[in-house]
């Protein structure tokens, strides 16, 4: 933990020193939050800050920021591509939490220093520990942990941990941070229960999941209100009581469909509320909150999503509630479209191909959600066209990843090998592959997935 606020006070240091600073980041939850978070930090500071989103950071992308002859903070991405960045000449600091291509003092990444960037720390989580270095900076701790979230950090321990752990409690401490022990379900706060239920795809819920009136009926045979003077009632609005024989009655299901006791235990994890925040909004839970920054990042609207971390809310928040009905009709189609395909499967991996009717933006979110009906005993990669080649997205089970599965090191192999690049996290990962090249990705990437099969064993 020393070597690693160390690093971030040697590149607060340098942030001191420079006067324009250009802030390039990534288009999910985890990357809009980071670029809030270095963007409030250095504006509190005076300086001239300006904020760049990007998609991927490749070689054209690189150019563009070179031209801009301004000192670049990469926040969420950057370690992948440091040789490139060196090579256009470019001043520059990193937070990231990807895998690094090469290791230099210049940026501050958790795989540098022997911890796992897919849990331990985020982009946002990193971003901060070097924005804490500035200044008093204490009220972005919040904004960092809604970020962690929306990269899964929580999702493997049902709690953050880590780094991300210090993040957590210096929040808590600060006030700013609530951590409370819940159903993680997604929803709590602004859906109707039984909503909430039906759109639960992780883990799969018989008879519950995809069916309203099944999760209603659920809920009655529980004993549980859905209304009260017509109104539908959401989690928040339950009792203790309620809450706690919705619970248990959904761990007995779990039970007689023969969960494993690891994935029944999961279920109830850490739940972060974010105590400025108004209750019952998008913003008051950190899962929550996170899902619309997606909504606002996978529609070119990453600014509204700035915006609303900034604190602006009104106009702004209205419009992302708009992006975010869009995003969950569009997740629903392409579910949907998944579903009537179907996935082939190869020995070791599960495929779709979407064209052009999934967009690239959120091909990789329907690839997790189809496990909802896929093998999950392969993980399921995604094609999508995005224009100038072929976008892919991978997706893997805590299960799968337990049993030696590393999804960016594979991508990252298949995607160079024909002519392509990739990377990302041992659960998530994507590339860039030219068009027409699919086939003899997946026969590559189908043998490297089985060899991290057999060296598990």
């Amino acid at each position: 933990m020393d070597e690693i606020l160390k690093r971030a006070f040697e590149l607060s240091e340098i942030l001191k020193k420079k006067e324009e600073i250009l802030i390039v980041t990534h288009i999910d939850a985890d990357g809009i939050t980071s670029g809030a978070i270095a963007y409030k930090s250095l504006e509190r500071m005076g300086k001239e800050v300006e904020i760049r989103f990007s998609k991927s950071l490749d070689e054209y992308e690189i150019e563009k920021i070179a031209d801009e002859n301004k000192f670049a903070w990469f926040t969420d991405l950057g370690s992948g591509q440091i040789d490139e960045i060196e090579r256009a000449g470019i001043d520059y600091i990193v937070s990231d939490h990807h895998i690094p291509e090469v290791i230099n003092q210049r940026q501050l990444n958790p795989h540098i220093f022997g911890y796992d960037g897919s849990y331990e720390l985020s982009g946002a989580t990193a971003t901060y520990l070097v924005s804490r270095m500035l200044g008093l900076n204490y009220d972005m701790s919040c904004i960092s942990i809604v970020g962690a979230v929306g990269d899964l950090q929580d999702s493997n321990y049902g709690k953050l941990i880590g780094l991300n752990r210090f993040v957590v409690e210096e929040s808590v401490k600060s006030g700013y941070l609530e951590v409370i022990k819940d159903l993680k379900f997604f929803g709590k706060q602004t859906r109707p229960v039984f909503k909430m239920l039906e759109y639960t795809f992780d883990p799969f819920l018989a008879g519950i999941s995809g069916s309203e009136n099944g999760s209603i009926q659920f809920l009655t045979s529980a004993g549980v209100r859905i209304k009260e003077n017509e109104r539908w009632l959401r989690w928040i609005d339950l009792s203790l009581d309620e809450r706690r024989r919705i619970v248990s009655e959904i761990v007995k299901l779990m039970v007689n469909c023969k969960f494993p006791f690891k994935t029944i235990m999961k279920i109830v994890g850490e739940i972060y509320i974010l105590r400025e925040e108004e209750e019952g909004t998008e913003l008051r839970d950190a899962m929550e909150f996170s899902t619309l920054l997606n909504a606002t990042a996978r529609y070119g609207e990453e600014e509204i999503g700035l915006k609303i971390c900034l604190g602006e809310r009104d106009e702004v928040l209205s419009k992302a509630r708009i992006l975010l009905q869009n995003h969950r009709r569009n997740l629903s189609d392409g579910l949907r479209l998944v579903d009537e395909i179907g996935l082939s499967e190869m020995e070791h991996i599960q495929y779709f191909h979407a064209g052009n009717k999934i967009m690239d933006t959120i091909i990789g979110i329907v690839a997790g959600m189809s496990y909802s009906f896929a093998n999950r005993e392969k993980p399921i990669i995604a094609f999508a066209e995005d224009g100038e080649g072929i976008k892919v997205s991978a997706r893997a089970t805590k299960s799968l990843v337990e049993k030696g599965v590393h999804l960016a090191k594979a991508i990252n192999m298949a995607a160079e090998a024909v002519g392509g690049k990739g990377g990302g996290h041992s659960i998530a990962a994507g590339a860039s592959i030219p068009k027409g090249s699919e086939e003899e990705f997946l026969k590559v990437l189908d043998r490297i997935i089985g060899r991290q099969f057999c060296r598990h064993v």
